[in-house]
């Protein structure tokens, strides 16, 4: 009975740890195409994906994380486009799943807080006049929880970079200020690890774009 016993705890380890596996490596495998996107269709592909994902491993929140990161990625790419109507739609959608990765891993996470910043960046920018004073202040709110819970977030400086790098002077922004930010967002990468393969680790490229001048 004990060898029968001990047999079937193996057994299941092992159907565990398989699972486990086969988790990671199939988030893996979305994250790189996350990285890689280039169109609106494959951001929302992505979403959908990571949206099943998390439909099926309930008890992770990185699913989730990552299908409000594709979101706020889809919207950052409209607002490349000029199109600025359409920034709230996917914030909200974004929104959605920052509460469903906070349901899981609680309020005091660095990562979904500084996505929950992006996407209040999308709703301001989508009228910055009438909506600094109400989204942006959130943004702003948002940046500042990120960082106390995790001030070595390279992340944390790289959107504190590009605030600043794109904010006209007379509002207080500053390129050459944005460029020294972006410079200590680098410094932070080059130090930084991620908590599992597949923990957020995205930005170092931003950084490494604005420092070689190609954003000029």
């Amino acid at each position: 009975m004990k060898k029968y016993l001990l047999t079937f705890a193996l057994s299941l380890i092992s159907l565990t740890a398989f699972a486990q596996a086969d988790y990671e490596k199939v988030m893996s495998e979305k994250i790189a195409k996350l990285e890689a996107c280039k169109s609106l269709d494959e951001f929302q592909t992505l979403a959908n994906d990571f949206d099943r994902i998390g439909k099926k491993e309930t008890q992770q929140w990185l699913p989730s994380y990552y299908a409000a990161f594709a979101y706020i990625q889809k919207g950052r790419m409209l607002m490349r486009e000029g199109k600025m109507t359409e920034l709230s739609a996917q914030a909200n959608a974004a929104e959605k799943y920052m509460d469903q990765a906070e349901a899981i891993v609680g309020k005091d996470n660095s990562e979904i807080h500084l996505l929950k910043k992006m996407a209040f960046s999308l709703k301001m920018m989508e009228n910055p006049a009438e909506r600094y004073m109400t989204d942006g202040m959130k943004a702003m709110e948002e940046l500042k929880k990120a960082e106390s819970l995790d001030p070595n977030n390279p992340r944390v400086t790289l959107i504190k970079a590009e605030d600043t790098y794109f904010t006209p002077e007379q509002y207080g922004g500053s390129k050459a200020k944005g460029m020294e930010e972006f410079k200590a967002a680098l410094e932070k990468f080059k130090t930084y690890t991620p908590k599992s393969k597949i923990d957020p680790n995205w930005g170092r490229a931003e950084a490494e774009y604005f420092l070689s001048g190609a954003a000029k």
